[in-house]
């Protein structure tokens, strides 16, 4: 886990923001900043090689049993390195650990977004219909998966 106070996760998160700002307009700019990431309902990782954040990946609390996956990201330089896939098995990891049944996000409907939609398909999610305060939007698309339930 990571405690989003150090240099290097607050210069890796805005640079993801500059670049969701580049790629989509702002009204249908879901990415969170630094501090909606600091949130009680955000558990956040990030994944540094040498002292530098090579990835990162947030899991928002919906509610007792749904949670959002956030912020996935991976630095420019180790894309296709495998990194988005750890970070996204560690999140469907924890979520269910934490007893989530339901695992969402959102993405974009660009052909710039076309490798995350095939990371999260890989992943077993599917389109679904907007979930939680999201309303449709051409812009993005939304996927689900369930996790397997609560033990007992």
């Amino acid at each position: 886990m990571d405690d989003l106070t150090g240099p290097q996760i607050t210069r890796f998160l805005e640079e993801h923001i500059r670049e969701m700002r580049a790629t989509t307009p702002p009204e249908s700019k879901h990415a969170l900043d630094l501090d909606a990431l600091r949130g009680p309902d955000i558990t956040f990782w990030s994944v540094m090689e040498g002292g530098t954040v090579v990835g990162c990946g947030a899991l928002k609390r919906l509610d007792a049993d749904h949670a959002e996956v956030k912020s996935m990201r991976t630095l420019a330089a180790r894309k296709r390195s495998g990194i988005a896939s750890l970070i996204l098995g560690h999140i469907i990891g924890e979520a269910q650990r934490m007893g989530f049944t339901r695992l969402s996000l959102e993405t974009g409907s660009a052909e710039f977004f076309a490798p995350a939609r095939k990371l999260y398909e890989k992943f077993g999610f599917t389109y679904c219909e907007p979930f939680a305060d999201y309303r449709p939007d051409p812009l993005s698309v939304f996927l689900t998966r369930t996790l397997p339930g609560r033990a007992g």
